[in-house]
């Protein structure tokens, strides 16, 4: 065990980092790499790294010397992370002599004693997690009273033994050289996340302006001043997954400015990783905001897809009905993520949200959607909503049972436009096992072994009416 003394003399060794590069990952957690000089003795010696983030990994901890690796040895590794605050140090003085200072009004009586229990305690979990549970403040005086809850102010005579201002890594270390050197530092740490936010705004012609920000929030106890910040976008393998958790109190929102150095992108395994082109500063309880990527006059489509079986899975014909009754038309936007359509830059994972100018000039807000990671050249699609005046009704007109595995079945559709303007709805309708179509009102697209494509032109205020008949066999 570290004594007091040794942690006072080491704490004059470890200076704060001179270097930073933090790789976030979109699953909670950060590699945190930092360069540190040392003034070191040659021989075993404690040293204490302060500043270390709240969350850190301890396990995942690695050191080297970038001055001397072959003489420079770390013998044992604690963390210490009891922090000093009030209630920590009242919880710690439990049994131990008090002060407190009571007041009525410009009175005050000054009560020396015991303090038989803080307000709070910090309680144990069989998950191994933490809570506070409150107890209520006892005092024993020293005249033998005991006093409940008073409200006041509590002396100590001293800060109880082991606590530490800030989270500090302590090192039992050997060395054959003195003097100064440069230690690497690496370490993962919780609290820290990323994630893409995107905006999509329509305008005339079918093309829109596209623009992505990095959204990073950062809850792990630890500034990260001038770092070097990249972004690994992709779904990493963790023994145990992080929690994403803060320590406490509010985070501030912190808009990056644009520049002309952005993010670079290069494939890294099987991610992709994102280098932003300077140095950023990344402050504990902060949130921020960088642009990632920006398109212009990119090319897109809107769609009104009429999907009644979608939400119920795969559907066996039965004397039960689904999908029918009134139904609205799903508006889907989609457009390509390539060069040719002024993107083409792999699209980490994130929320798109989709807006248009109107008569005024003023955007709003048509909907959103999230997408998973996209590589380049693919298509996103996005179901941002309903459609408000073109509805439709469907129903089954017939249904007979042929034999034990056999059923036939007769659909009606009937699609209104009640726009202005004329418009298309492609009516997918989903049939499953072995079906075959034997009377139909209108020719349809096969999208899939499942799936029909009825693709319907409509006018204004024209009503439309979709029958055919299937048999489907199945077992």
């Amino acid at each position: 065990m570290l004594s007091t003394l040794a942690l006072c003399l080491a704490l004059q060794a470890g200076q704060a980092p001179t270097y930073h590069e933090v790789t976030i990952y979109n699953q909670g957690f950060g590699l945190v790499k930092e360069n540190r000089v040392f003034r070191l003795k040659p021989g075993r010696q404690t040293v204490a790294v302060e500043d270390v983030a709240q969350q850190i990994e301890p396990a995942s901890v690695g050191v080297r010397s970038l001055t001397s690796p072959n003489d420079f040895t770390v013998l044992e590794q604690n963390y210490q992370y009891d922090l000093i605050s009030t209630q920590a140090i009242l919880n710690k003085s439990v049994v131990q002599k008090i002060r407190f200072i009571r007041h009525f009004g410009a009175e005050r009586e000054v009560l020396e004693g015991t303090l038989i229990s803080a307000p709070y305690a910090v309680v144990g979990s069989p998950d191994g997690g933490s809570s506070e549970t409150y107890n209520g403040m006892v005092i024993k005086t020293d005249d033998g009273r005991i006093i409940l809850n008073p409200t006041g102010e509590v002396e100590v005579s001293s800060v109880p033994p082991g606590m530490i201002s800030v989270p500090t890594l302590l090192w039992d270390l050997d060395t054959t050289k003195g003097g100064d050197q440069t230690v690497e530092l690496s370490y993962l740490t919780k609290g820290i996340n990323w994630n893409a936010d995107y905006v999509l705004t329509l305008g005339d012609n079918s093309t829109a302006d596209f623009l992505g920000w990095v959204t990073i929030n950062n809850q792990s106890g630890a500034t990260f001043k001038d770092a070097k910040l990249k972004l690994l976008a992709g779904d990493v393998n963790r023994i145990q997954p992080p929690q994403f958790g803060g320590v406490g109190g509010g985070a501030r929102f912190d808009m990056a400015a644009k520049s002309a150095e952005q993010f670079q992108q290069e494939n890294l395994f099987e991610y992709h990783l994102y280098t932003l082109q300077r140095p950023a500063t990344i402050n504990n309880r902060e949130i921020k905001q960088i642009s990632l990527l920006e398109g212009h006059g990119v090319k897109y489509t809107k769609d009104l897809i009429l999907d009644s079986l979608k939400d119920f899975g795969v559907y066996y014909p039965s004397e039960n009905q689904v999908g029918v009754g009134d139904l609205k038309p799903t508006v889907r936007v989609s457009f390509v993520n390539s060069k040719e359509n002024n993107l083409g830059m792999p699209l980490p994972k994130g929320t798109i949200k989709v807006y248009q100018r109107d008569s005024s000039g003023s955007v709003q807000m048509l909907g959103e959607n999230a997408i998973d990671h996209t590589p380049k050249d693919e298509t996103v699609s996005l179901d941002i909503g309903k459609s408000f005046d073109i509805v439709a009704n469907r129903k089954r007109t017939n249904f007979k049972v042929i034999n034990t595995y056999t059923t036939q079945e007769s659909f009606e559709i009937d699609i209104r436009n009640r726009k202005d303007v004329a418009d298309t709805v492609q009516v997918y309708e989903r049939h499953y096992g072995d079906w075959r179509v034997t009377d139909k009102s209108m020719d349809f697209k096969k999208l899939d072994a499942n799936t029909m494509d009825f693709v319907v032109n409509i006018k204004p205020g024209e009503d439309k009416v979709i029958t055919y008949t299937v048999i489907t066999k199945w077992g």
